[in-house]
């Protein structure tokens, strides 16, 4: 008999794990994959890197400030700001006090007017004083009406906003609650954003190294099919095995835990998105720097982030990597995706050839997060939902972000003792 069983080797189960490990008690962590890492997963083939779908890593985070050694992950940051893209026609849009260089660009940016500018260096300054945590407790609004209130000219929501927090919340009407917004341009002003050299996953990966040194025991293989409590104890069933332990983590994909809990208010309507990858030779790749590309005139794609650009660990010498996002769950082909994607980047970059763009990899991710409406949080299931000595411990207690499940794995432990 171990002291705790979790289901589930991703963010919030490692986590939770190190943490109960550290405490002194026995925790074995049960994963049905043949890895740890949940949604955060990257593959390496041919000299590249595919992380599925793209993601990316707030070094502001304060839980990933608290369980992460981010200078061990090797970061490679995207500059501040983003690129905005349409048909012959590109400006830059960035944080002249972060990024001095860029401020000339920034200044005579026409598709951002100097007074919807001024608003976001006035709203930076504002929310520097927020603790993050009470950002999460405000909203009640969507985006679209926190920036109309605010002031945001329609130009600005539609040329930045829509395709830069689309890509955020992957919902390009604006239609998330407007704490988040307020959370991530908090953290995007404090911090960076970043991928590791060897790609995300190599964040779980470490903090399963982290809970193996605290002393857990990590099994991979093994699903946890079915958790029942009793009086002072758990048994779960792992394959053809009943595991008993005094308390329990459910720290699955929404879908499971709902199913190990019967927690009905578990959020497990899916937000989903397509993202492709693409190689170019580098000798005929455009210079983009190294910020996202994002589409002003419409969703297809919504984003384009040139990865290798950022981190040159992620494609083989003499060659650039693309990745390409398209929100929601589109009915076309990869092939059919793909040519819109070239389609995009050619009127983009007009002097350049993207005749040897070649499609490398697509990732449709059905659930990448869970939809977070005005309001979200009042119906977001309490840790302790589930009967008896079993917690939960996913980004579905807190908010669909890789913070939230960083968070949710020291609260469960936390709870736990």
């Amino acid at each position: 008999m171990t002291d705790v069983v979790v289901a589930g080797g991703g963010l919030a189960g490692l986590v939770a794990a190190r943490h109960l490990a550290e405490s002194g008690r026995d925790v074995t962590v049960f994963e049905q994959r043949s890895d740890v890492g949940g949604r955060v997963r990257t593959a390496h083939e041919d000299g590249y890197t595919f992380d599925r779908g793209f993601q990316v890593m707030f070094t502001a985070y304060p839980a990933a400030k608290r369980e992460l050694d981010i200078e061990a992950l090797a970061p490679r940051t995207f500059t501040p700001g983003a690129t905005i893209a349409s048909p012959n026609h590109r400006s830059v849009l960035s944080d002249p006090l972060r990024n001095p260089s860029a401020a000339p660009q920034t200044l005579l940016n026409t598709d951002v007017r100097t007074a919807d500018k001024l608003r976001l260096f006035r709203l930076q300054r504002e929310l520097a004083g927020v603790e993050p945590v009470e950002l999460l407790s405000r909203g009640g609004t969507t985006i679209r009406e926190y920036l109309a209130d605010y002031g945001f000219s329609k130009r600005f929501v539609e040329r930045f906003a829509a395709p830069f927090y689309g890509g955020i919340t992957l919902d390009r009407s604006l239609g998330t609650d407007s704490s988040i917004f307020e959370y991530t341009y908090k953290m995007l002003s404090e911090g960076e954003i970043f991928v590791p050299a060897d790609g995300m996953q190599a964040m779980p990966r470490q903090l399963a190294d982290r809970a193996r040194s605290a002393g857990a025991t990590i099994e991979t293989d093994a699903p946890v099919t079915e958790l029942e409590t009793h009086e002072g104890e758990v048994t779960a069933e792992v394959g053809s095995e009943t595991v008993t332990a005094e308390s329990a983590v459910v720290a699955t994909d929404p879908q499971t835990a709902a199913e190990l809990t019967d927690i009905d208010a578990i959020p497990t309507e899916p937000v989903g998105c397509v993202t492709q990858y693409f190689a170019l030779p580098t000798n005929r790749a455009p210079t983009t720097g190294q910020r996202i590309i994002l589409n002003a005139a419409d969703d297809r794609p919504n984003t384009v982030a040139p990865l290798s650009a950022v981190a040159s660990e992620y494609a083989p010498a003499g060659m650039e990597l693309y990745s390409a996002t398209f929100l929601g769950t589109p009915e076309e082909d990869d092939v059919e995706l793909a040519a819109e994607v070239r389609a995009a980047l050619q009127s983009w970059y007009p002097s350049a050839s993207f005749e040897a763009l070649e499609l490398l990899r697509t990732d449709r991710v059905p659930l990448s997060q869970f939809a977070q409406p005005p309001g979200y949080r009042d119906a977001l299931p309490d840790p302790t939902a589930p009967e008896g000595n079993a917690v939960l411990a996913g980004d579905y207690t807190r908010w669909s972000a890789i913070q939230g499940a960083l968070e949710s794995g020291k609260v469960a432990a936390d709870l736990l003792g």
